[in-house]
């Protein structure tokens, strides 16, 4: 396995031609085709229809409904997998070993040890070819602002945080068949909605060492929560609160850090602008520092695009793009340990859920009132 990555474009090929291609993907690629900086060769779906209404509206030479046909044929050196996360695993593997990198969706994969296999099929060295993750959220111009601050020390110590995901779905937005399932969403909120919320609180707070989670399905039926919350410690010593809700009609996600000179706080739904961040200053600090540090620059709103960027410029300098790899695991490590702790009523630490551990292969660990139906069955049955 070698990758084959030119100076420009990169060759890109989109598997899935769903929603979040149309609205999110496609109009990045777009940009950066206008650039010079990709072209996108072909498009990939299981739906022989939707495959080829798509590539003719968006003038994509190549339309299959076979991932490794098409792989083997067109050799893009970018995949960009826009498909339920049930299937990540398999088509980042096939991707990755024609040398091609992947950009994949969130969630990631439906379980640590599918992140794993993932990896393990990576090229060697920095250059890959590598998987990255689509979280946006940490490439906007002002998380890396506030990134800055933080790693500095301009703010002193981080303290207290707050990450919130309080989102509204209802029983038509659960009706489609791979949602709320364990096997094809791989989890609820804490998972596939709030997922956004806790790479950024990661990215800006720095390693956590311990985990105290709750979770309840209240109102849909499903497999799944429904909502969670979670206590989390990072290896700082700072403490945070985890909320992800798919029950609240008013819809918000929050961010907030509370450090020893000044409070953070980042209040958006979907994406977010330089406006919405807010530092209020503890009393006694510089008008000049606190000007400085409400001085976000030029606006590089959240979006697909920001990430697409720094993604396609990290692979061509041959550098490990930043949700890759281990940049990439922590967050799935994360909401992993949220979910055993929510299930056994135990603090997980980091590093705990590993090889053997039955979180480790299915996020609801096989916990009596979780497991899916068929799982208890053979459960009992052993």
């Amino acid at each position: 396995m070698s990758s084959h990555v030119p100076a420009a474009p990169l060759r890109t090929a989109v598997v899935g031609t769903g929603s979040i291609a149309r609205s999110s993907h496609l109009p990045a690629l777009q940009k950066l085709a206008a650039d010079g900086e990709v072209e996108v060769v072909a498009a990939v779906d299981v739906d022989a229809a939707a495959v080829r209404a798509f590539a003719d509206e968006y003038g994509i030479p190549h339309a299959s409904t076979d991932l490794d046909a098409s792989l083997a044929e067109v050799r893009p050196d970018l995949v960009v997998l826009c498909t339920p996360p049930a299937v990540h695993r398999e088509q980042s593997v096939a991707a990755l070993r024609t040398g091609a990198h992947v950009w994949c969706e969130k969630p990631p994969c439906p379980s640590l040890a599918d992140y794993d296999a993932v990896t393990e099929a990576e090229g060697a060295g920095e250059a890959g070819p590598y998987a990255s993750i689509v979280f946006q959220h940490r490439f906007g111009s002002g998380a890396r602002h506030v990134r800055a601050l933080l790693g500095s020390g301009a703010l002193g110590r981080p303290l207290v945080a707050h990450c919130q995901t309080t989102w509204y779905r209802d029983k038509a937005y659960y009706a489609v068949p791979w949602r709320g399932r364990w096997a094809t969403e791989g989890g609820g909120p804490a998972m596939g909605h709030g997922i956004h919320q806790t790479d950024l609180l990661l990215d800006l707070m720095g390693p956590w060492s311990e985990v105290r989670g709750m979770a309840g399905r209240l109102v849909h039926d499903v497999e799944t929560e429904d909502v969670s919350t979670a206590l989390v410690r990072f290896e700082g010593g700072a403490v945070a609160t985890l909320v992800n809700s798919v029950l609240s009609p008013d819809e918000v996600s929050r961010i907030r850090i509370d450090c020893e000179l000044a409070t953070v706080e980042l209040t958006h739904l979907y994406g977010y602008r330089n406006a919405d961040w807010r530092i209020t200053p503890a009393p006694g600090v510089p008008e000049e520092t606190v000007a400085a540090w409400r001085d976000f620059g030029a606006d590089e709103p959240s979006s697909h695009l920001a990430q697409l960027r720094v993604l396609v410029d990290d692979i061509r300098s041959g550098r490990r793009h930043a949700t890759s790899g281990a940049g990439g695991r922590r967050t799935l490590e994360l909401i992993t340990a949220v979910y055993k702790s929510a299930f056994t009523g135990a603090t997980v630490s980091a590093g705990e859920v590993g090889p053997g551990d039955p979180y480790y292969t299915e996020l609801h660990g096989r916990a009596p009132g979780w497991a899916p139906a068929a799982v208890r069955e053979e459960e009992d049955q052993a």
